[in-house]
This record gives C-alpha cells, structure tokens and sequence, in this order.
C-alpha cells in the first residue's frame, strides 16, 4: 500500500522528512461527465493514479483536493465548483501547512482541466507569500502540476484504444479509468450521437447549450474497466517516473 497522509501517524510522517521532502497530491474535481460518467470522474482518477505512483516511487501521497474549478458545468445537477480565488487560497494554504513540517517538493498530479489555470497561479502565490514573509527555505519550496492523462504513453494508448472518439470531456479514457477502479459501478444510457460534437464554450450557459448531455467531442461507450486497468498502468508509470525525476532536479 502506498503511504497516505491521513492514514500514517505523526511518527510515521516524522520519520519520512527524514528521507524525503517530496509529497504527491491528487487534484480533481466534483462535475458531471455526461450521461455514463460519473461526478467524480475527475478526483477519483486523480487520486487513484497519485496512489500508485506513490507506491511505484516511495512517496507520500496527500488528501485529496476533489473539488475544483468547474464554473463551466453548473449548469448540470450535481456538479460543484470553487471560485478560481478560493482554490489559490486552499491550494497556498496546503502547500503552506506541510511546508511548515519540512515539505519542500509538491506534485500534484492533476485530473481537471479547468484546474490548470489556478494551479498555475497558485503557485506564483505561494512562491510570493514565501519570499514577502521571509521563510529562509522559500527558494527550496518547489511545485509542479501534472495531468495524468498527457504524458505521450498515456495519450497513445487512449489514441489506440479510442481514436478521435476519445473526445476532450467525459472522455472515454477517464471514464474507462472509473470503470477500472469500481466496476460494479459502471453506467449505461443511450449516446445520442455515438461520438459528441466538438468546440469550444464561454460559460455555463453556452456549455450547456451546445453539448446538451455534456460530453465534448467523446464516445465514452467505448470505455471498458480492461482498457482503463491499461490506462491506468501507462499513467502509474509516467507520473512516477516524472515525480521521481522532479525531487532529483538540482
């Protein structure tokens, strides 16, 4: 089993900064993936990934962030979203606490798109808060995002699997991956049309009004719980490899 920080003691963490200031977080969010993808979809990809790299490299894994930046998808039952300013605020908030313990690398394997930005932003926020408070260790706190799905052995694998049918949201990768880790939990509903149209959106009226079952450009009747296992061991491997690589940097 991997480590997990909300299931070690304090000893335990203790004696982990020993050997390692690296710390691994699963970043998601809670919004619909049309009709057969679950709310979840995101933050369950997330941490099940970050979970197993963890275990691959020897790393702490963090709780879960499973609410993020989904403004684009209130129009849809069920879906939650925080303001891009209240996630910077969580984000330098839990970056902050573990720095204060002696965590100096924080990667954060991504599973939301509309996570980027913020991500982004929050950390040029905590590298500021750092140095304007002068923490004598600001210039070794380091952050990284990484969207488990984008590494090119991950994104083959889905082109093969899926092709162009693999779509940009409720994306039959992600949701194969869902299937994968709770496969008495798989949905079925009619897709009408098999694959959904593709383009862009300005808000969550506009979202709702040009994919009006949720799904961008995908065909995630094409998921199986077997091609996620696969996704899911391409993704394990690249965001360990990347992690590993990254408390290695100078």
């Amino acid at each position: 089993m991997p480590m997990q920080l909300q299931q070690s003691t304090w000893p335990e963490v203790e004696r982990y900064l020993e050997t390692s200031a690296g710390v691994i977080v699963p970043i998601g969010a809670t919004e619909q993936h049309g009709p057969i993808g679950v709310i979840g979809t995101d933050a369950i990809c997330a941490e099940v990934i970050a979970r197993g790299a963890g275990e691959t490299a020897g790393a702490l894994v963090g709780p879960a962030i499973a609410v993020g930046m989904s403004e684009h998808h209130m129009r849809f039952p069920g879906s939650m979203t925080l303001r891009p300013s209240t996630l910077i605020a969580l984000l330098s908030d839990y970056v902050g606490s573990l720095a204060a313990h002696g965590f100096r690398r924080f990667f954060f394997v991504n599973g939301h798109g509309g996570n980027i930005a913020s991500l982004q932003a929050a950390f040029f926020e905590i590298y500021n808060e750092m140095r304007r408070a002068g923490f004598a260790d600001a210039p070794r706190v380091r952050c990284k995002a990484m969207n488990w799905w984008q590494p090119e052995p991950v994104s083959a694998l889905a082109r093969t699997l899926f092709g162009a049918a693999d779509g940009s949201h409720a994306a039959a990768s992600e949701v194969a991956v869902t299937q994968f880790v709770d496969a008495a939990n798989i949905k079925s509903a009619p897709l009408d049309p098999p694959v959904a149209p593709r383009g862009g959106f300005y808000n969550s009226a506009t979202f709702r009004e040009r994919y009006p079952d949720g799904r961008i450009g995908s065909n995630p009747g094409l998921a199986s719980p077997e091609a996620g296992r696969r996704l899911y061991d391409a993704a394990v491997a690249a965001v360990a490899a990347d992690y590993q690589a990254f408390l290695a940097e100078a």
